[in-house]
C-alpha cells in the first residue's frame, strides 16, 4: 500500500505532515518511508518483494508527502522490465489463495484471548524478523539496480559530533542546513529513518553511539504528548550505557515551511545541550513572522483574544 502523508483533522487542512501515518504505526503494515520519487519507486518494489517473504507475509506500507513529491515532476530512473521481473518474479500464494479472477472473503474470527495472543504475537516476531530481511532484500536490489536504501541513512556521520534526525522529504532541507553547518565548522550529520516499522532500535543505536547530544525534528504532535519520533528515539537509546543529550523540536505541521536560520536555532540548542546536558519540553519551531501573521487572521475573524 502507499500512503500520500496528509495533516490530520482538526482544523481541516490538504497540506502534509506526519500524523495520518503514524498514528496507523501500530496496525502491522510495516512502514517504509521516501524521501524522494526514485525512492517511492524503488520501495514499492522492494515492499512487495518483502510482503511476500514467508519469513514475513504481512503488509507494507510506503509512505511519502502529498504536495512535496505527489503534486510535483521529479525525474526517475525506470528500472528494465526484465530486471524487475528477475528481481520480483509473480508470487504464488501458499496460505491464502486471493485472485482477482476468483474473488473471495477471507477473515476468520479468532474467539477467545490465548488464540488471539498467539497470532498477535506471531505477527511481532515476523515484523522483528523482516528488518534482517529488508536487509537482505536491499542487498539484492543494489545488486540489480546500483540503488541502496538501507533502513536509516547516514548523512555527513563521520566524525559528527551532533546529530540530527529526520524523515521523509524534509529531509532534504535539513541535508542542505547540514552542510551549511559543516561549512562554518559545527561537526552535525543527519540520520534519515527510513523504515519506522519493525523500528530499527539496533541501527539508531550504532548511528547515535558516541555522538554528543541528538536533535529529533518530528513533523507531527502526538496531543498532549509530543513529538512521536522523539518518543521512539528515547526509548530506544534509554537502557544505553552513555547516551547523548536528547532534543526534541516539532515543525512542518501542514507543511509549515522550515527555514534556514530555525535550523540554526536547533543547533545552537545541539551546542548548548552538550555544555549543560541540559534538556526541556518539546520546542516548536514558529517563526516571529508567522506568529505576526497568524495575529492578523484572527483580526480578520474577529478574534483578539
Amino acid at each position: 500500500m502507499v500512503n500520500v502523508s496528509r495533516g490530520l483533522s482538526a482544523p481541516i487542512t490538504l497540506e502534509p505532515d506526519h500524523n495520518d501515518i503514524l498514528s496507523a504505526r501500530d496496525t502491522v503494515f510495516l512502514q517504509i518511508h521516501c524521501e524522494s520519487c526514485q525512492e517511492i519507486l524503488d520501495s514499492i518494489l522492494i515492499a512487495y518483494k518483502l510482503a511476500e517473504d514467508e519469513r514475513v507475509l504481512l503488509p507494507v506500507l510506503v509512505n511519502f508527502d502529498g504536495f512535496h513529491l505527489s503534486f510535483t515532476r521529479e525525474p526517475v530512473e525506470i528500472p528494465d522490465i526484465k530486471e524487475v521481473r528477475s528481481f520480483l518474479p509473480a508470487y504464488t500464494s501458499r496460505h491464502a489463495f486471493f485472485k482477482a479472477s476468483q474473488p473471495s472473503s477471507q477473515g476468520v474470527a479468532v474467539l477467545g484471548g490465548f488464540a488471539y495472543t498467539y497470532f498477535k504475537y506471531q505477527m511481532h516476531l515476523a515484523s522483528r524478523n523482516s528488518l534482517n530481511v529488508y536487509k537482505e532484500i536491499a542487498g539484492e536490489f543494489e545488486d540489480v539496480f546500483g540503488r541502496r536504501h538501507g533502513v536509516v541513512e547516514e548523512f555527513m556521520m563521520e566524525n559528527a559530533e551532533y546529530v540530527l534526525i529526520m524523515t521523509n522529504s524534509f529531509s532534504t532541507i535539513g541535508k542542505a542546513a547540514v552542510k551549511k553547518a559543516r561549512a562554518k565548522g559545527i561537526r552535525i550529520g543527519l540520520l534519515r529513518i527510513r523504515m519506522i516499522r519493525p523500528f530499527p532500535g539496533t541501527d539508531i543505536q550504532a548511528a547515535l553511539r558516541g555522538k554528543k547530544a541528538v536533535a529529533v525534528f518530528d513533523q507531527n504532535i502526538s496531543v498532549g504528548k509530543g513529538g512521536i519520533l522523539f518518543s521512539e528515539i528515547a526509548g530506544c537509546m534509554y537502557n544505553e550505557r552513555e547516551r547523548p543529550v536528547l532534543l526534541s523540536f516539532i515543525g512542518g505541521l501542514g507543511d509549515k515551511n522550515v527555514s534556514p536560520e530555525e535550523f540554526e536555532v536547533i543547533f545552537a540548542h545541539l551546542q548548548k545541550a552538550n555544555k549543560t546536558g541540559a534538556t526541556s519540553d518539546p520546542y516548536l519551531l514558529y517563526t516571529k513572522e508567522e506568529w505576526n501573521g497568524m495575529e492578523n487572521l484572527k483580526k480578520i475573524a474577529g478574534r483578539n483574544g
